[in-house]
């Protein structure tokens, strides 16, 4: 009861921090913005040989991997913000409290899962009108998908950041990961049209399951293997990313 407490708190005040600052949301969205209205219209073609003739099923493709992007790239990037909070102390004034180490760190997740779900919502919205339709059970159970991926993404971010305490060195550890573990996800295009080697490689890379995982249940696919792969998959990284990020929170003040 103290643990969830003590998390609420926290999110309460760090969501209180983001929505205060509108300018910073609304240029963290430009981007996927941008992706969206001027990349996704061009897979109808594109993709015309895996069978995509609609501008509707362009969408279903691109969207979610759109927003598995926005999930994996905007949960490591919160580092940069828990480095600024280690510098100024708000992190150590917070482990001489007596709240839980745990909440300090899944309290300032959870906002940042949050934002992913808030950006993701918007990003579906903005896409109705090109005509991108999902059903009301996939799309639920995507957003729990990408919630947890989210949270993975998130805390794996904050144990790096306190790793390599510096932004400089941060920024470069998330674009030397971040890239092929994208690409071999097939977030711009479905791997179908990949080499053999390639998919062969793609496999045994868990944010491929979840972009396809995504894909599945935009287009009403609920039972697909792929969903159900992905869900078990991230809960175990999960799993091990949210205790590691634990102890390094513990230690972050050192």
């Amino acid at each position: 009861m103290k643990l969830a407490r003590d998390t609420w708190l926290i999110f309460q005040r760090h969501w209180l921090l983001t929505v205060r600052t509108p300018v910073a949301v609304a240029f963290g969205l430009a981007q996927p913005i941008t992706y969206l209205v001027l990349f996704a219209p061009i897979l109808k073609l594109a993709l015309s040989a895996e069978g995509v003739s609609s501008y509707a099923q362009a969408f279903r493709v691109y969207v979610p991997g759109l927003l598995t992007v926005m999930a994996v790239i905007g949960g490591m990037s919160g580092g940069f913000g828990l480095l600024a909070d280690i510098r100024s102390g708000i992190i150590e004034r917070g482990r001489v409290s007596p709240m839980s180490r745990l909440a300090l760190m899944l309290g300032r997740a959870l906002r940042d899962v949050t934002k992913v779900l808030v950006d993701a919502a918007l990003i579906t919205v903005l896409a109705l009108p090109f005509g991108l339709r999902v059903g009301l059970g996939g799309l639920l159970l995507a957003f729990v998908l990408l919630a947890i991926l989210s949270l993975m993404s998130t805390s794996f971010g904050y144990a790096l950041a306190i790793w390599v305490r510096n932004e400089g060195t941060l920024g470069q550890v998330i674009l030397t990961l971040a890239n092929p573990i994208m690409l071999l996800a097939g977030v711009l295009l479905p791997l179908t049209l990949a080499p053999l080697w390639m998919l062969r490689i793609a496999k045994w890379n868990p944010f491929y399951w979840a972009t396809n995982g995504m894909r599945a249940l935009y287009a009403g696919q609920l039972g697909a293997f792929s969903v159900w792969v992905s869900l078990v998959i991230l809960v175990g990284l999960v799993m091990v990313t949210v205790p590691w990020s634990a102890r390094m929170f513990a230690r972050a003040a050192h």
